[in-house]
């Protein structure tokens, strides 16, 4: 399923985004008509569309737009809003137009899924704070992971700090159950925002022998929640802790904005 501005999308509209390959987005999960942290997310499409465009975003037409796309979807299911140009020149980005709206819809996974094994691997995502489509070197990453026999890619900076996953948060439990965000470059995920508002943490710089020494480890984003790390390279971490049931009873008890 696939709209731009609220209408069925061609595939001469999609060519610029395949092609020329900028923009941004959002990926929201939707429940009921209800997604937790809506104003996040709009927060998110508002600032991502000066820092790309130049230009302001409705999100009320945006909410519009993702309303008619679920007319008829199964939920739960994860609502992308992608935000681009159909016209744009790759030879002269510097004349765009106004930026429009695609909407695309997907069923939702099991929340939580199964533990996740991941790699350390050097990353450094461009221009990190822009939830952006470029997500090639991210991608590269988690297929070299998986190549290797693991689920996913956790990056490692030129500075030898943990920073974040492929396309989700990490978080780590202390010994002493301290929960701790890693102090780096990352995407600022809507779901590590809705924890940090609501569960004790401190956000220090991590190395990955530090990582290793952890109590646990989880992955967050707005798909799959809270998700364990079963392992980080070659050393297990718990699966089970106490710390992680409380984050994700945390979450779910966020309550849902209606779209």
């Amino acid at each position: 399923m696939a709209t731009l501005n609220g209408k069925p999308v061609s595939s001469d509209e999609l060519l610029s985004l395949a092609l020329v390959n900028i923009g941004h987005f959002t990926t929201m999960r939707v429940e009921d008509g209800r997604v937790r942290g809506l104003p996040l997310h709009m927060e998110r499409l508002t600032k991502d569309c000066k820092a790309v465009w130049g230009a302001e975003l409705d999100t009320e037409r945006v909410r519009d737009f993702v309303r008619q796309a679920l007319e008829g979807q199964t939920q739960p299911c994860v609502v992308r809003v992608t935000i681009y140009d159909p016209k744009v020149d790759m030879g002269h980005l510097a004349n765009v137009g106004e930026p429009q709206v695609l909407v695309t819809v997907r069923g939702a996974g099991a929340m939580p899924p199964a533990p996740l094994r991941a790699r350390s691997m050097p990353y450094e995502r461009d221009l990190p704070e822009v939830k952006h489509v470029g997500l090639f070197g991210a991608l590269h990453t988690r297929r070299s992971a998986q190549l290797a026999g693991f689920d996913d890619a956790l990056f490692i900076g030129r500075d030898g700090l943990v920073s974040e996953g492929s396309t989700w948060n990490v978080g780590f439990v202390e010994k002493n159950g301290t929960v701790v965000w890693p102090q780096a470059p990352v995407l600022p995920g809507v779901t590590m925002a809705l924890l940090q508002l609501r569960a004790e943490h401190r956000i220090a710089t991590v190395t990955l022998e530090q990582a290793k020494g952890m109590a646990a480890a989880f992955a967050t984003n707005t798909s799959i929640g809270v998700r364990a790390v079963a392992a980080i390279d070659d050393t297990e971490l718990a699966t089970e802790h106490a710390v992680l049931d409380r984050l994700r009873e945390t979450y779910l008890s966020v309550p849902g904005e209606r779209l």
